[in-house]
């Protein structure tokens, strides 16, 4: 898959860590760092722009070793930039932690997913099919 991008940032593109990852992990572009105290968010700049082929999402997720290590999520996650969108990519991150947490320029601090998906066309009805499930939901398949 082609994806068309802009580097406005002074990293390098996104890349794989691995052979068989996912995600391409995505750098923070700072002009200074950023100091997140507890529960604080900041949507933080990646210097990228992309041209997302139709009919596909990028998906901004988390890293795993800075939720677990440090406690820094994604508030919106996964958070979806959609085909049309040519703005900058930022990352909306949160300090879920007690302690602050500096976010350095160059910092690897969320992951790209992309991601094929469907357009809806609703079909409205009188009634839906019925399922051995029904309308359970919120924990009711361990119940039984």
């Amino acid at each position: 898959m082609q994806v068309a991008v802009i580097n406005r940032s002074h990293h390098p593109l996104p890349a794989y860590q691995t052979e068989h990852a996912a995600g391409l992990d995505v750098r923070a572009n700072l002009d200074a760092a950023v100091t997140l105290a507890p529960l604080e968010r900041a949507l933080i700049p990646t210097g990228l722009y992309l041209e997302i082929p139709p009919g596909y999402e990028a998906q901004v997720r988390p890293r795993s070793g800075l939720a677990y290590k440090h406690g820094i999520g994604i508030v919106n996650s996964p958070g979806t930039i959609d085909a049309d969108y040519r703005g900058e990519v930022k990352v909306l991150l949160v300090n879920l932690s007690n302690e602050p947490f500096v976010v350095q320029d160059g910092e690897r601090i969320a992951q790209l997913v992309f991601a094929r998906h469907e357009t809806v066309q609703w079909q409205q009805v009188a009634e839906l099919s019925e399922t051995g499930r029904g309308a359970g939901g919120y924990g009711s398949t361990g119940t039984r």
